[in-house]
């Protein structure tokens, strides 16, 4: 009984401390562009404390106030000037380069994040695993396979922001009944929880009972 009641106890606790852990975490980080501000700016000088939660207000304000100059003329060309700045240093350019590539990839109204959610065979005959649809390859890679090909992303596990990306035979993927969210769920659960399977305190109790 002790044991059930303990495992009863953890399988409530643990994800609400995990939740509250992560939003704790997002709003820290957040706050600490308040630094960016000066000292007689900052909430604590006119409120006399910390006011928690100010940064992540401040940042969506930032956010919003940029993509609406961006979203004009005379901000494009602010935006294509910074860009071009930004190339001609050598360093800068390759790490700039790549996270935007990916950021317009995955965030972009009109970009190609993940389509759906697919079943591949990897890393070896036999074995299969979820992977994402990013969509098809260039005509330059196309060229020197033959065939319909698609590129895959492959997440590890639990972190899906690492991972392979693959181009495969479309004949050889087999469509999944699931969305992204939850196959993104399933991967980082290790597939513990998938589409059909909610984890209910009641029965995990009464089948320790």
């Amino acid at each position: 009984m002790l044991k059930k009641y303990l495992i009863t106890g953890l399988l409530v606790w643990v994800p609400l401390a995990f939740t509250i852990w992560v939003l704790d975490l997002i709003v820290s980080s957040m706050d600490r562009t308040l630094l960016l501000l000066p000292p007689p700016w900052r909430p604590e000088s006119w409120l006399g404390f910390p006011l928690p939660g100010a940064g992540l207000l401040l940042s969506a304000v930032v956010l919003l106030v940029t993509g609406m100059a961006a979203a004009n003329i005379m901000g494009q060309r602010m935006v294509k000037w910074w860009e071009g700045l930004l190339s001609r240093i050598p360093i800068v350019r390759s790490i700039y380069s790549s996270v935007k590539q990916v950021s317009d990839t995955l965030l972009a109204p009109d970009g190609h994040s993940f389509r759906r959610a697919v079943l591949v065979e990897f890393p070896q005959r036999g074995q299969w695993t979820i992977a994402f649809v990013v969509g098809a390859p260039s005509e330059l890679v196309t060229s020197h396979l033959g065939g319909d090909f698609m590129v895959v992303y492959v997440p590890t596990a639990p972190n899906p922001t690492s991972g392979y990306t693959l181009i495969v035979r479309a004949e050889e993927v087999r469509e999944l009944d699931m969305s992204v969210d939850e196959a993104l769920t399933f991967v980082i659960s290790l597939g513990v929880v998938g589409p059909d399977v909610t984890p209910k305190i009641a029965q995990i109790s009464k089948g320790q009972s």
